[in-house]
């Protein structure tokens, strides 16, 4: 827990409405220092540690305007802050984003330290600074370092002293205990899955950076573990009871004036000693309330873990019967998440489907580099025949698939630079990635000749994300989300992995923490 004493408090009204007006007599402009390291790392994942190069491949890191403008949270930040008119940005260089995302595994220690290095030497460069935001995600896993992003904000803090506000955005997969509020004064969470308000929690880091600056308001602050694991699948705020938990979150910032209240989910599949569910308050200058806050959203998160944290779904078989069934009854289109899929190469649903006799279907994207290597090669191009084994290259992946049919698309395509569309079997169109690929919007696969809307069922790799423009647009009349065979990673048998830094017996639903007993 930290609290940090400033000058005056205000009564929030005030100040949420004081906008860009500068204080009389106050020339000079606030300066902030802006970074960037997210990554939601999946260390159980195959294909060994994230290095440097890994970081490149997509983008090189970026400084200055293309930095503010690299997401929604920093572009929350931003408009947020230069609205008020009395702040400068300083940039400093930062990763954008890793080839493979979420399907890859740890980091090296080599490569954290190289980019949050580069970034602690630039602040020293440019300060003074009278505040710092980071844009984070909170799960990621560098080998070596239990707790990264509290080890950025810790960097930070030697840097910048004990006085100067430290603001951190994240994304409510996070795992993030109490350690990065010892270091920092405000942890900023996504309270919607998929995550709508990550723009928002932007707004709300720039606004609380300049009331600590501007000695309004004194950071006190409250974590609790209510000591529960879930997959993320089970973690959808569309429904009870996560959205139940998230709204009882927004209850209290509506009641206690100057009060934010931050709930991470966690991410399971991270091996990493704070894995799991986490509670941040934040309060000005009254540490009692936010305690009181704190215990009151950890006993209920407690109460409601059995409907949180315990779920199950469909296997292959029974989700092409589920399928079917909703095809005969004209409810189509329908939106198949695969949503145990880490890797992005499973071809279980594919063949179930397949089985099945399931035609019209949309399978976007199974990943399968070795084929868009090979037809690269062979100088493929649309309207050639295609038969092929794809995916199933992983263990969770199950084994490959055969397809015969003609490639109709070869190409740039959902952000890369070759992706392949073969036609195949009874009206169907099987799209192959580079890597795991989650595609969130119907629209997203219109490239080249496909027309979305013309076909009756789409798998994505996706647990939740892809009811952005699946469900909640109401353009599918059928939801259903399948799980893997077996208790591969990513499925919500989390006591199939091989942890080592994480006690399952100590979290719910595989047990309990010893202040629970």
């Amino acid at each position: 827990m930290r609290v940090i004493f400033a000058a005056a408090v205000a009564a929030w009204g005030i100040l949420a409405c004081g906008g860009g007006t500068r204080p009389s007599g106050e020339s000079k402009p606030l300066r902030i220092a802006v970074a960037k390291f997210q990554h939601e790392t999946c260390t159980f994942c195959p294909g060994g540690d994230t290095d440097i190069e890994d970081w490149h491949q997509l983008s090189e890191p970026l400084t200055g305007e293309p930095l503010l403008d690299s997401g929604p949270y920093i572009r929350g930040f931003t408009k947020r802050a230069r609205d008020y008119g009395d702040i400068d940005l300083v940039t400093l260089t930062s990763p954008i984003g890793v080839f493979g995302g979420s399907s890859r595994s740890w980091n090296t220690k080599a490569t954290f330290d190289a980019f949050v290095d580069q970034m602690i030497a630039e602040l020293e460069s440019e300060m003074p600074v009278d505040g710092v935001y980071l844009a984070l995600h909170g799960a990621m896993a560098v080998r070596d370092v239990p707790r990264p992003e509290a080890e950025i904000a810790r960097r930070f803090r030697e840097v910048v002293g004990p006085d100067v506000p430290i603001a951190g955005t994240f994304d409510l997969h996070g795992n993030e205990d109490e350690a990065f509020l010892d270091h920092a004064d405000f942890a900023f969470v996504t309270k919607r899955y998929p995550h709508y308000d990550a723009y928002h929690q932007g707004e709300r880091a720039a606004h609380a950076i300049r009331l600590v600056a501007k000695g309004l308001y004194r950071p006190a602050t409250a974590s609790r573990r209510p000591g529960i694991i879930t997959a993320t699948v089970h973690q959808w705020t569309g429904q009870s009871v996560s959205m139940d938990i998230m709204e009882r979150a927004r209850r209290w910032e509506a009641r206690e004036p100057d009060v934010f209240v931050s709930v991470f989910y966690g991410y399971p599949w991270s091996d990493v000693p704070d894995v799991g569910a986490s509670i941040h308050v934040m309060t000005n200058g009254d540490e009692e309330l936010a305690n009181r806050i704190a215990d009151d959203m950890d006993d209920y998160f407690w109460r409601v873990r059995e409907r949180f944290a315990i779920g199950s779904y469909p296997p292959p078989e029974q989700a092409a019967t589920l399928v079917a069934e909703a095809i005969g009854r004209g409810d189509v289109p329908v939106a198949v998440g695969d949503h145990s899929d880490r890797p992005g190469d499973a071809t279980h649903l594919l063949k179930a489907f397949e089985a099945a006799g399931i035609g019209s279907v949309l399978y976007g994207a199974i990943t399968s580099p070795k084929t868009l290597e090979s037809l690269a090669e062979a100088g493929s191009t649309a309207g050639d025949p295609f038969d092929e084994e794809i995916g199933g290259f992983t263990p969770s992946g199950g084994t490959p698939a055969r397809i015969e049919g003609t490639l109709e698309y070869f190409g740039e395509g959902l952000g890369y630079e070759r992706i392949a569309a073969v036609s195949f079997g009874r009206g169907n169109l099987l799209i192959l990635a580079p890597t795991y690929t989650q595609v969130l919007y119907p629209e997203n696969f219109r490239i080249g000749p496909i027309d979305p809307d013309g076909y009756d069922v789409f798998v994505v790799k996706s647990r939740v994300h892809f009811r952005r423009g699946f469900d909640e647009t109401g353009y599918a009349k059928t939801i259903i989300v399948a799980e893997a065979p077996e208790p591969f990673v990513g499925t919500t048998f989390l006591d199939a992995l091989p942890f080592e830094n994480v006690s399952l017996g100590e979290l719910f639903p595989y047990g309990a923490p010893s202040h629970r007993r």
